[in-house]
């Protein structure tokens, strides 16, 4: 698979994709003072311009990828993105056992990616 528009389109739509939606389900906890309904409302309208980019990243993508390779790039994006998240605008700190867990989901998907095992 070489890299072109097909490949590497869909790989940057989804990384943008991420952001607003980890900001849609999680940027509100920041304000636990927030209303639930000012909250939920906010977030629907982040999710709103996050569907304007895992579609198209979808359309794009299948055909250059299978379903399962796209979403298999979108999870390891959202754990990317959500630990960059949870550090740098929640102020979480990341332990070891995060570390590992991370470490296991992104080998399952290199499974995914290595094709057929021998």
């Amino acid at each position: 698979m070489g890299l072109n528009f097909a490949t590497l389109a869909p790989i940057a739509l989804l990384i943008a994709s991420n952001v607003f939606m980890t900001f849609a389900w999680y940027g509100h906890l920041k304000f636990p003072h927030m209303a639930l309904w000012v909250a939920v409302m906010t977030s629907w309208g982040i999710a709103f311009f996050e569907y304007w980019l895992a579609v198209p990243a979808n359309r794009i993508g299948y055909g250059a990828y299978s379903a399962a390779e796209l979403k298999t790039i979108q999870e390891v994006i959202s754990l990317s993105v959500f630990a960059l998240f949870a550090v740098f605008f929640l102020g979480e700190k990341l332990t070891l056992n995060h570390g590992i867990g991370f470490a296991l989901i992104f080998g399952g998907a290199f499974f995914i990616f290595k094709g057929p095992l021998k």
